[in-house]
C-alpha cells in the first residue's frame, strides 16, 4: 500500500504521523501544481491518497467514481486507485467532523447554528449539522448577505464552527469574531488545531462555554480514510491515542514561578531529557535589546520591561515542541494568559521563598519575597495544569515528565 497527502504546499503536515500509527503502509506528502494534477492522477506511485485545500474540488473531473457523500458535498479528500486502475472519490472529512462534534458532547439539535466561513469545509459543516439536528443554519461570510458587519441579527446564535483560517498559526491570537456579541452561545468548534487553543477558543473557554478544537477531527477523517485504503476496521480508540500522542509531541512546556525558583536550570535539564530545545524568556530579552534586565528596569521602568516581555512570550509561546522558562512576573499581565495557554502544557514550579535567588533580578531584590509570592500565587495557580515542587534539577524535571506523561 503507497499512500500520501496531495496539496500545493503541505509544510507542516500531521498526516504522515497520523497515518504511521494507523496502519502499516507509506505516506507521503505530494506538493504539486494544479497544471500537474491530471498527470499525477493518472501516473502518480499511489494506491491512495488524502487531498488538502486547495484541490478537494480540482481533483473531481480526472475521478471516475464518487461516493454518494463526496457527489452531495462536491469536495473529495480521499481518493482510492481500485483495482482496475479507475479512480474512486470519498470524503472523509464529514466522518471526522461528525467524530469531533459527537466526541465532546456538543448538542446541535433544534440550535441555532453559525457557520463561519463559505470553502469546502463549510459545505462540510453544514451537512453535519443538518444531520446532528440544528435548526436554522446560517453561513456567516465576508460579503454575503449575512457577513460580520451585521452579526448582531444572529445574537441568538447558540453554535458556532469556525471554519475559516483566522487565528490559525503563524497569526496566532486573531479571531473571526467576539463572542461578546453571543450571549446565547452554548458550544463553540474552530476546525484549526494550530495553536490548540485558537483566540476564539480561548474566549469561549473564559466563559466555560463547551469548545472543541479540529485535532481529533483530522485523525478521525485520517481513520476513515486509513480504512478505505486498506479495507480493515480501526477502533475509535485509536483516535483518542493519537490525538494525545500529538499533543504530547506538539505542545510546549512552560515553566511558570517565581524569579529565582530555577525555572533555567530545570528547563535545561528537561530538554536534556526530552530533545526538546529550551528558550528562555529572559534571555531572549537581553538578546533583542541588547541590555540586560536591571538596565531595562532601570533606564526605562517595569511597564517597559513587561512590554518587551509580551512580545518575547508572543513570539516563543506560539511555536511548537518548545521548554519556555518564563520571568516570575509573566503572570501579572491579563494580556499574557492567551499567550501562555494557547499551545502549551504549564508547568508551575515552587520553592520557599528563602531558597529563591535574588542575583539580578531588581524586583526581588528590592521588595518582599513573602509579599510578592502571596500576590502572584492565585495567578500562578490560576495558569497551571501542574504544579512540581523543586527538589533538584533532575528530580524535578522527571517528575514534570511523569506528570505530562512525555516519557
Amino acid at each position: 500500500m503507497r499512500a500520501g497527502l496531495l496539496g500545493k504546499k503541505l509544510p507542516h503536515s500531521f498526516s504522515p504521523e497520523i497515518h504511521a500509527m494507523l496502519g502499516h503502509y507509506s505516506y507521503v506528502l505530494f506538493e504539486k501544481e494544479e497544471d500537474e494534477l491530471e498527470t499525477f492522477l493518472k501516473q502518480g506511485p499511489f494506491d491512495g491518497i488524502n487531498v488538502t485545500i486547495p484541490y478537494k474540488k480540482a481533483v473531481i473531473p480526472y475521478l471516475d467514481a464518487l461516493s454518494p457523500r463526496a457527489k452531495a458535498l462536491g469536495s473529495v479528500n480521499t481518493i482510492l486507485r481500485r483495482e482496475d486502475g479507475s479512480l474512486y472519490g470519498d470524503n472523509t472529512d464529514y466522518a471526522g467532523l461528525l467524530y469531533l462534534i459527537q466526541k465532546n458532547n456538543i448538542d446541535l439539535k433544534n440550535r441555532k447554528t453559525l457557520i463561519l466561513g463559505t470553502g469546502g469545509s463549510s459545505i462540510t459543516a453544514k451537512a453535519v449539522a443538518e444531520e446532528l439536528g440544528a435548526s436554522p443554519i446560517i453561513n456567516i461570510s465576508r460579503r454575503g448577505e449575512n457577513n460580520y458587519t451585521n452579526l448582531e441579527r444572529h445574537a441568538d446564535a447558540e453554535i458556532i464552527i469556525n471554519t475559516t483560517p483566522v487565528g490559525m498559526y503563524p497569526n496566532n491570537g486573531e479571531s473571526p469574531l467576539s463572542l461578546d456579541l453571543f450571549p446565547a452561545c452554548q458550544g463553540v468548534i474552530d476546525i484549526i488545531y494550530n495553536p490548540s487553543l485558537t483566540r476564539l477558543l480561548f474566549d469561549a473557554k473564559c466563559r466555560q462555554i463547551p469548545y472543541a478544537n479540529g485535532l481529533s477531527m483530522l485523525v478521525a477523517q485520517a481513520k476513515a480514510a486509513s480504512e478505505l485504503f486498506t479495507g480493515q476496521s480501526i477502533d475509535n480508540k485509536q483516535i483518542d491515542q493519537i490525538v494525545s500522542s500529538i499533543e504530547k509531541k506538539t505542545k510546549n512546556i512552560i515553566l511558570i514561578g517565581m524569579p529565582g525558583c530555577g525555572k533555567t536550570t530545570v528547563g535545561k535539564t528537561l530538554s536534556k531529557l526530552t530533545g526538546r530545545p529550551f528558550v528562555d524568556c529572559d534571555e531572549e530579552i537581553v538578546k533583542q535589546t541588547g541590555l540586560s534586565i536591571p538596565e531595562i528596569f532601570a533606564g526605562q521602568g517595569e511597564e517597559a520591561f513587561r512590554r518587551i516581555e509580551t512580545d518575547v512570550t508572543a513570539r516563543l509561546a506560539k511555536e511548537s515542541g518548545l521548554i519556555i522558562a518564563t520571568g516570575g512576573g509573566v503572570v501579572t499581565k491579563e494580556r499574557n494568559e492567551y499567550l501562555l495557554r494557547q499551545h502549551a502544557y504549564i508547568v508551575h514550579l515552587t520553592r520557599e521563598t528563602v531558597l529563591l535567588a535574588t542575583t539580578g533580578r531588581p524586583l526581588s531584590q528590592k521588595g518582599n519575597l513573602e509579599k510578592m509570592y502571596l500576590e502572584r500565587k492565585p495567578l500562578y495557580q490560576r495558569l497551571a495544569d501542574y504544579t512540581v515542587q523543586v527538589d533538584g534539577a533532575s528530580e524535578t524535571a522527571q517528575k514534570i515528565c511523569s506528570e505530562i506523561g512525555i516519557c
